[in-house]
C-alpha cells in the first residue's frame, strides 16, 4: 500500500506528509480562534474598535520578529524552530482561553496574550515555509503545493464551521482551548521530522550580515517586492473585513457567530476548490494567473457593504477562497523556482514582513475608519484598495511575464531532507 501511494504521489516524502498533517491539525484550531477571539471581545461589550485593537496586538510582534525568525530558520534546523514556536503558541492560547473562561472583562490582558501568539507565529512561519518547500522536488512542485493547500484548506473548512458553532454552544473560551490543544499536537508531530543538515550560513557571519544578504536578494527581484508591496495593503484590507467588519456585520445585521462561521467555512471551501483546480491547471505565466485571483479578494467586502443575504456573502467568500489558492500556489511555485534554498527562510521573512507590516495599523484603524466613514463606507474603501492594487501591480513587466520553468532531468523523489535544486519561499498571504 505504501509503495502504491509513493508511485501515485511521488512528491509525498515522509517530511512532506508529517508537515502536511501537522499543519492540518494546527489549521483546525487556527480557523476557529479568530472567530472565538472576536466574539469574546464583542461578548464583553466591545465593538469594532476593540476587536481591531486585539487583532492588531497579535500583528505587531508578528511584524517585529519576522526577520529574526527568518534568520534563525536559515541558521538552525527548521523543524526545531517550528516545534518551539508551536509549543509556545500552545501555551499562549491556553492562557488566552483561561482568561476568557474566567470571565474577566479587561481588554489589555487579551491584547498581551494575542501579542504572544503573534510572536510565536513570527518564528514559525519562515521555518515552515522553508521546510515544506525544501521537501518537494521541482518537477512535482505545482501539484505537491496544490495538494498541500487542499489539505490545509479542508482543515480550515471544518475549523471555521466548528468554531462558529462552538462559540454559540459552549462559548469562545473553550474554542480557544481547542486551539491550544491543536498547537500541542502539531508540535508533537513535528518532533518526528527527520531533517539532515543542509547548507547554512557560515558561523563567521552574524545575523546582521545574513539579513543584509537576504535584503539584497529580495530587492534585486522586482517581481518579488512589487507583489509584496501590493499585499502589504491588500492583507490589511482583507484582515479588516475578516476579523473586524465581518463579525460586526454578522452580530448587528445577520445571525451572529454561526453565520460568520459559515462564511469563513465557505472561504476555506473555496480554497479547497482552488486547490483542485491548481492540480490540473498549470498556468505558464505564474504571477499573472495568480494576480488575477487577487481581484476576487474584493468580493466579500462588496457583499458585506451591500448587507447581502447570507447565501450571497457565502458565495463571495467561496470565490475569494478560490482566488487565494490560485495566487498562493503560483507564488509557491515561483519562489521554489527562483530562490536558492539557503535563502528561503530569509526571503520568506522579508516577504512576510512586507506583506504583514500594515496589519497592526490596518486593524487598529478599522474601528476608527468605520466610525468616520460608516461601516459600509469602510467596506467600500477596502474594495477600492484591493482592486486598485491588483491592477497596479500588473504594471511591472516581470509580474506579467515571469513564466514556469521547463522541468529538467528527473530528480530523486524521496529526498525530503535535501534542499530542492531550484528552491523558493512562500508567504502566508503574500501567499
Amino acid at each position: 500500500m505504501s509503495e502504491q501511494r509513493t508511485q501515485r504521489f511521488p512528491w509525498a516524502g515522509r517530511n512532506y506528509r508529517i508537515q502536511t498533517a501537522a499543519t492540518v491539525v494546527s489549521g483546525l484550531g487556527n480557523a476557529a480562534a479568530p472567530i472565538a477571539t472576536a466574539f469574546a471581545v464583542l461578548g464583553q461589550g466591545g465593538g469594532a474598535a476593540e476587536v481591531g485593537y486585539v487583532t492588531a496586538a497579535r500583528s505587531v510582534p508578528l511584524v517585529l520578529f519576522l526577520l529574526l525568525g527568518g534568520a534563525l530558520a536559515d541558521r538552525l534546523p527548521r523543524h526545531r524552530v517550528m516545534v518551539g514556536a508551536n509549543a509556545f503558541n500552545a501555551l499562549s492560547q491556553a492562557g488566552l482561553a483561561a482568561l476568557v473562561l474566567s470571565g474577566q472583562d479587561a481588554l489589555w490582558p487579551l491584547m498581551v496574550l494575542s501579542a504572544a501568539g503573534g510572536a510565536g507565529q513570527a518564528f514559525y512561519a519562515p521555518a515552515a515555509e522553508g521546510l515544506i518547500l525544501q521537501s518537494v522536488a521541482s518537477e512535482h512542485a505545482g501539484k505537491a503545493f496544490s495538494v498541500f493547500k487542499m489539505a490545509v484548506n479542508a482543515a480550515q473548512i471544518g475549523g471555521a464551521a466548528l468554531g462558529g458553532a462552538l462559540v454559540g454552544l459552549v462559548g469562545p473560551g473553550w474554542v480557544l482551548a481547542l486551539d491550544a490543544g491543536c498547537f500541542a499536537v502539531a508540535a508533537a508531530l513535528r518532533v518526528l521530522l527527520r531533517v539532515e543538515p543542509a547548507d547554512r550560513p557560515s558561523a563567521e557571519h552574524g545575523m546582521v550580515h545574513e539579513l543584509r544578504v537576504g535584503w539584497h536578494e529580495f530587492r534585486s527581484r522586482r517581481w518579488l517586492w512589487a507583489v509584496v508591496v501590493q499585499f502589504g495593503l491588500v492583507n490589511a484590507c482583507v484582515l479588516a473585513y475578516e476579523a473586524v467588519y465581518g463579525p460586526v456585520v454578522a452580530e448587528q445585521r445577520l445571525g451572529g457567530a454561526g453565520d460568520w462561521g459559515l462564511a469563513m467555512a465557505a472561504l476555506s471551501v473555496g480554497m479547497l476548490a482552488g486547490g483542485v483546480l491548481m492540480t490540473r491547471w498549470q498556468p505558464r505565466r505564474l504571477l499573472l494567473a495568480g494576480n488575477n485571483g487577487v481581484f476576487l479578494f474584493a468580493l466579500p467586502a462588496v457583499a458585506l457593504a451591500l448587507t447581502a443575504p447570507v447565501p450571497v456573502i457565502v458565495a463571495a467568500m467561496f470565490l475569494s477562497g478560490v482566488g487565494v489558492t490560485v495566487f498562493s500556489v503560483g507564488w509557491m511555485v515561483t519562489l521554489h523556482q527562483e530562490i536558492p534554498s539557503e535563502l528561503v527562510s530569509r526571503i520568506s521573512a522579508y516577504d512576510s514582513l512586507g506583506s504583514f507590516a500594515l496589519l497592526p495599523l490596518g486593524t487598529a484603524l478599522a474601528g476608527p475608519a468605520a466610525d468616520a466613514l460608516g461601516l459600509t463606507g469602510a467596506l467600500w474603501a477596502c474594495t477600492a484598495v484591493i482592486l486598485a492594487l491588483s491592477a497596479a501591480v500588473l504594471a511591472a513587466p516581470e509580474v506579467r511575464r515571469l513564466t514556469r520553468a521547463v522541468p529538467q532531468a528527473p530528480e530523486p523523489t524521496e529526498s525530503p531532507v535535501a534542499p530542492a535544486p531550484v528552491p523558493e519561499a512562500e508567504s502566508v498571504t503574500s501567499g
